[in-house]
């Protein structure tokens, strides 16, 4: 009995260490932290449509890099999209976006008083490409987004809804004073969030 709440106890510590935000110094996994706690982000384009042609244009959308907890995260942002959305109709003409994503959106700035755009409240850019999924890929990418946005499953399928991801290329990470930090993908994909 002793043993089991030991246990317990270390595994309830182990999950809490895992969620606790990663030092500054730590610039590639706070980026993947961001990135997991998250549930959506700003998604800028250059526009197509007429009268705002090649100016940027930003939106919202609902992303996941994986299901929720402690590392279980990919560190790819996922995404569910329709032609019939007007950034989705950009990305058709130049597939190239940034895609930013801020602690702002959980319960993290508020409990520390941090306002959004305190370097403190965390924030990440990634630079790239979105591109659909193959089908080898397809049943992660639902797995990921579904887990944390159920509602989809129930989005309009005449709208032909298809899962796609965020080629990142470049990523800087703003969580502390003194500037911007620039990870490589290499560097973030090999760092266990």
């Amino acid at each position: 009995m002793v043993g089991s709440v030991f246990l317990c106890a270390a595994l309830l510590l182990l999950l809490a260490a895992g969620a606790a935000i990663p030092p500054p110094e730590e610039a590639a996994r706070m980026a993947r932290f961001v990135l997991h706690n998250c549930d959506w982000g700003a998604l800028a384009t250059l526009s197509a449509q007429e009268g705002l042609r090649g100016r940027p244009f930003a939106n919202i959308f609902s992303l996941s890099d994986g299901p929720p907890g402690p590392f279980s995260g990919s560190g790819v942002p996922y995404l569910y999209l329709t032609d019939m959305e007007i950034s989705v109709q950009d990305l058709e003409i130049n597939s190239n976006a940034s895609l930013t994503v801020s602690l702002a959106q959980t319960p993290y700035c508020k409990k520390h008083g941090y306002d959004p755009q305190n370097p403190l409240c965390a924030h990440i850019i990634f630079c790239g490409s979105i591109v659909k999924v193959n089908d080898s890929e397809a049943g992660l990418a639902k797995k990921a987004l579904f887990s944390r946005h159920p509602e989809m499953e129930s989005w309009p399928k005449d709208h032909n809804w298809f899962f796609a991801k965020f080629n990142i290329t470049n990523i800087w990470v703003l969580d502390y004073f003194g500037g911007l930090k620039i990870v490589t993908p290499e560097d973030y994909f090999s760092v266990k969030p």
